[in-house]
C-alpha cells in the first residue's frame, strides 16, 4: 500500500471506473488509458450507419379566398396580393382571441403587414414601373390597369353607376421601338396591336367602354420627355407676358365693334382671361356628359343681374365643366361686356349658343396672329403662374416659421386652384382627421402648461442657487418649452390648412399650371437652408413636389431675385377666386 492512499479507497475507485485502468501517477492522480479514450471518442462521433427519411412537412400553400370575399379598407373593397391577403387572414383567424385586444399585438401586426404590402408594391414597381428610354431608365407614371367596377366620374356625371368592364390584353395597343423586346402578354392572351410610333410618348393605349375615350400609360412627370414638354409649355406662357397687354387692349376694343364675330370673340377672350374658362368644343367633351366651355356656352348657362351682392353688372355662370364639375360663379364685369351679353342673348332660346359666331379653332387662329404658338389655354397657364408668384410675394416673409411658410405656399397654390375651378368633395375621413388633429392640439397645450410650470420652478431654483447645474437645468427647460410651442404652432397651422383645403384640390394646378421655377426662386430667396443650388433641398418640410418638378426641367433660370422668373403682375386684371393676402400665423 502506497503512502497516503488507503487500500479500501483504491478498491472502491477501481470498482467505479469499471474496466479502466486504476493505476495512479506519483501515487496521487489517476492516469487513464490513452488508447481506450480515443476508441470511445471515435465511437461517439459516429451516430448511425444508415439514415433515410422524407424531410419536414411544410404548411400547405395558401389558398386564396373566394372572389366574393373581399378585404375592405375605409368601406371600400381593396384587391390584395396573395401574400398580403394571407397575412390578413392570420389576423382574421385570431379576432376572437384576447391577443387582438392588446395594443402591442395590434401595432406589431400592422407594422409587419405594412412592410409586407410595401415589399409587394416595390417588387411590382421594379418589374412594371420603369422603361428604357434612349438608354436611360425612366419611371412610368400609371402602369396599373384600372380594375373593373362601377363608373363614378367627377361631379354630377350622368353616366355614374355604369359598368366599367375589365380591360384585357386584346384591348391594349403596345408602343415600343422595333429593336426592343416586346412585352409578354399574360398567358393565353395577345395584344390588340404592337406598333412603333416615336412621335408620341405613350407606352400603351386602350379605349374604355363608358365614355368611349382613349386611355394611356404615360411616363412619370419626372421623366425627360415630360420635363421638356412642360418646359416648352411654361416658356410659351412666359412669352405671352410680352404681348398680353396688347391682346387685352385688342379684345377690349372688339367689345365696341359692330361686327358680331369680333364682339363675341372679345367677350369670350375676356372670360377666358379673367375667369380661366376652358375654350370648350374639346374632344373629351364630345360623346360624354353635357359639359361645355366658353365657346360652347348656351343661353341657359348665363344670367344677368344689374345689381347683385353690392355690385353692378353681375354675370352669373352655371354649367358643367370638364369632368362634369359644376362651375357656378357670380362675377361683376365691365359695363361693355354686360351690354354685349344682353345683345348676344336677345331673341334666343335657352338651348341656343351664346357665342354662335365663334368656334375654338377660329379663336385660336386669331391668337396665332398675335404670337406664334399661342392658344386660349396658354392664358390659363400664364395667369395661374402669375397669380401664384404674386400671392407668394404677398404672403411670405423670410423670418416666418417653417409652418407659416408652408401655409403661405399652400394658400398661394389655393388661390390658383380656386381661379382654375379645381374643386373636390370633402374627403370621407375629413371630420375624423380634424378631430384627431384637435385632440393632438389639446394634448400639446397641456404639455406646454406643464412645461411652463417646470420652467417657473427652474427659474426660482436658479435664482436661489445660482450654480452651473441649476443654470443647465433652466436652459434645458427653456429649450423644451420652445420645442413644444413650435410643435403646437405646426399643428395649429396644419388644422388651418386642412380646413381651407376641404373643398379645393391643389394637386392639378401644382403639377400642370405652376412653373416650378417660381417655387425654386421662392425657396432660395427665403433662405430655407444652406443649399447652394436649385434641386438640393435641405429642409424636409419643403413642399414635396418641388424637387420632382425641377428634376424634370432641362433648363433652370438662375433665381437671383424672386421676381426674375415671371416678373411683372397681372396688369390690374382682378381674377375671380384670387384670395386676399392673409396673415400666415404667428410671426417670429
Amino acid at each position: 500500500m502506497k503512502a497516503g492512499v488507503p487500500r479500501g479507497l483504491r478498491q472502491v475507485v477501481c470498482l467505479r471506473l469499471g474496466n479502466l485502468s486504476c493505476r495512479w501517477a506519483s501515487g496521487t492522480q489517476p492516469k487513464a488509458s490513452k488508447s481506450g479514450l480515443e476508441e470511445k471518442q471515435r465511437k461517439d462521433r459516429v451516430k448511425w450507419r444508415q439514415l433515410e427519411h422524407r424531410g419536414p412537412y411544410f404548411a400547405p400553400a395558401y389558398e386564396p379566398l373566394p372572389e366574393e370575399v373581399q378585404f375592405c379598407y375605409d368601406g371600400k373593397p381593396v384587391k390584395l396580393s396573395l401574400a398580403a391577403e394571407e397575412v390578413a387572414t392570420f389576423y382574421g383567424k385570431m379576432l376572437d382571441h384576447e391577443y387582438t385586444t392588446k395594443e402591442v399585438f395590434q401595432n406589431n401586426f400592422f407594422n409587419d403587414w405594412q412592410k409586407k404590402l410595401k415589399e409587394e408594391a416595390e417588387k411590382l414597381e421594379q418589374e412594371f414601373g420603369y422603361c428604357i428610354l434612349d438608354g436611360h431608365r425612366e419611371k412610368i407614371g400609371n402602369f396599373k390597369m384600372e380594375p373593373p367596377g362601377l363608373f363614378c366620374g367627377r361631379g354630377d356625371h350622368p353616366k355614374m353607376g355604369m359598368l366599367k368592364r375589365r380591360i384585357r390584353p386584346e384591348d391594349v395597343i403596345i408602343n415600343c421601338s422595333r429593336d426592343s423586346k416586346i412585352p409578354e402578354p399574360p398567358a393565353g392572351h395577345q395584344w390588340k396591336e404592337v406598333r412603333s410610333d416615336n412621335t408620341v410618348t405613350w407606352l400603351a393605349a386602350w379605349t374604355e367602354n363608358v365614355q368611349n375615350s382613349i386611355k394611356y400609360i404615360m411616363l412619370n412627370p419626372s421623366s425627360k420627355l415630360k420635363g421638356e414638354k412642360d418646359w416648352q409649355k411654361y416658356e410659351t406662357a412666359r412669352r405671352l407676358k410680352g404681348v398680353v397687354n396688347e391682346i387685352r387692349s385688342q379684345y377690349r376694343a372688339d367689345w365696341k365693334s359692330l361686327d358680331m364675330k369680333k364682339s363675341q370673340r372679345g367677350v369670350a377672350l375676356y372670360f377666358i382671361d379673367k375667369l380661366a374658362l376652358r375654350t370648350g368644343n374639346e374632344k373629351e367633351e364630345s360623346r360624354t356628359a353635357d359639359t361645355v366651355g366658353c365657346c360652347s356656352l348656351r343661353v341657359e348657362h348665363v344670367r344677368l343681374h344689374r345689381h347683385a351682392n353690392g355690385h353692378q353688372h353681375v354675370v352669373e355662370l352655371d354649367f358643367l365643366g370638364k369632368d362634369s364639375v359644376r362651375y357656378h360663379n357670380c362675377v361683376p364685369v365691365e359695363k361693355p361686356v354686360f351690354w354685349n351679353l344682353q345683345l348676344f342673348m336677345a331673341n334666343k332660346d335657352p338651348g341656343d349658343k351664346l357665342f354662335d359666331k365663334l368656334t375654338t379653332s377660329s379663336l385660336n387662329k386669331h391668337l396665332q396672329d398675335s404670337m406664334d404658338g399661342l392658344t386660349a389655354k396658354v392664358f390659363r397657364t400664364y395667369n395661374a403662374s402669375t397669380i401664384f408668384q404674386e400671392q407668394l410675394q404677398v404672403l411670405t416673409r423670410a423670418e416666418d416659421s417653417t409652418a407659416a411658410k408652408i401655409l403661405a405656399y399652400n394658400r398661394a397654390n389655393r388661390a390658383v386652384a380656386i381661379y382654375c375651378n379645381h374643386q373636390r368633395a370633402a374627403p370621407k375621413t375629413f371630420e375624423k382627421s380634424v378631430r384627431n388633429l384637435q385632440t393632438k392640439i389639446q394634448a400639446k397645450k397641456i404639455q406646454i402648461a406643464e412645461a411652463q410650470e417646470e420652467l417657473r420652478k427652474a427659474e426660482v431654483d436658479h435664482r436661489i442657487k445660482g450654480d452651473g447645474k441649476s443654470k443647465r437645468i433652466l436652459e434645458k427647460k427653456q429649450r423644451l418649452l420652445q420645442k413644444l410651442e413650435e410643435q403646437l404652432g405646426h399643428l395649429s397651422t396644419q388644422a388651418i390648412d386642412k380646413e381651407e383645403n376641404k373643398h379645393v384640390a391643389l394637386g392639378t394646378s401644382k403639377l400642370n399650371y405652376l412653373d416650378p421655377r417660381i417655387s425654386i426662386a421662392w425657396y432660395i430667396n427665403l433662405s430655407w437652408g444652406p443649399c447652394g443650388r436649385p434641386g438640393l433641398f435641405c429642409d424636409k418640410d419643403v413642399p414635396d413636389q418641388m424637387s420632382l418638378m425641377l428634376s424634370s426641367m432641362p433648363q433652370v433660370l438662375p433665381p437671383l431675385s424672386f421676381g426674375m422668373v415671371w416678373g411683372g403682375t397681372s396688369n390690374g386684371l382682378e381674377h375671380e377666386g384670387q384670395v386676399a393676402a392673409q396673415p400666415t400665423g404667428s410671426r417670429r
